[in-house]
């Protein structure tokens, strides 16, 4: 087969053209249907079909970390119980409203029991969250320095949460020393207060 063949083909009388004329004819027929169906139809079919590949990897990765998340369930059950407990256990140090006076009497009794003299105590405006409300009380005591330090140190072991800020240590009469701070005592919400917490009202 030449050029020739091709340039004087006769498409009306293609059955009588050599077979290798045909043969190329039909290749290039061959070729323009598949392009053809490619535009029309397969080009599309593919676009689904790598959307769907691309979902079906995001679908394996989603059901690998839920997998995941149950193989490890028991322990993630066991550290929700314990941090409940935890939780639980620091709720009991939180005095409710009626048992705030007692605790403020105890952490003057813990000061006089040192031997210290109280020249303040004065309990201030409490500060509210969710569920506790923080009451900062300023002190000044007067005392030696291991009457102090025993003093701090057993505002720490009390049985309600007492925490201390805004440390000030200065030397007084006598050889002593004066302690200014502010102590931090806290309480539990009762359900009333919660309640209001909730909806955003304002506390007295």
């Amino acid at each position: 087969m030449n050029l020739s063949d091709l340039n004087n083909l006769d498409f009306k009388d293609l059955a009588r053209a050599p077979v290798p004329v045909k043969a190329v004819v039909f290749g290039f027929l061959f070729l323009f249907i598949v392009g053809l169906g490619y535009y029309l139809d397969w080009s599309h079919a593919l676009t689904e079909l790598e959307a769907s590949r691309n979902e079906e990897n995001s679908l394996r990765e989603v059901y690998t970390q839920k997998k995941r998340q149950v193989f490890h369930y028991a322990t993630y059950k066991q550290r929700y119980d314990e941090t409940e407990q935890s939780l639980s256990s620091l709720l009991k140090q939180l005095p409710n409203k009626s048992e705030m006076d007692a605790l403020l009497t105890d952490i003057n009794q813990v000061g006089v029991g040192r031997g210290l003299d109280f020249d303040l105590f004065r309990p201030e405006v409490e500060a509210f969250a969710d569920f506790y409300a923080t009451l900062p009380v300023t002190i000044k005591v007067t005392g030696g320095y291991h009457d102090i330090a025993g003093f701090v140190s057993d505002l720490a072991r009390l049985p309600r949460i007492v925490t201390v800020h805004n440390v000030g240590l200065v030397p007084a009469k006598d050889g002593k020393l004066a302690l200014d701070a502010t102590l931090h005592t806290y309480r539990y919400l009762d359900e009333e207060e919660m309640q209001d917490q909730a909806g955003g009202g304002k506390k007295p």
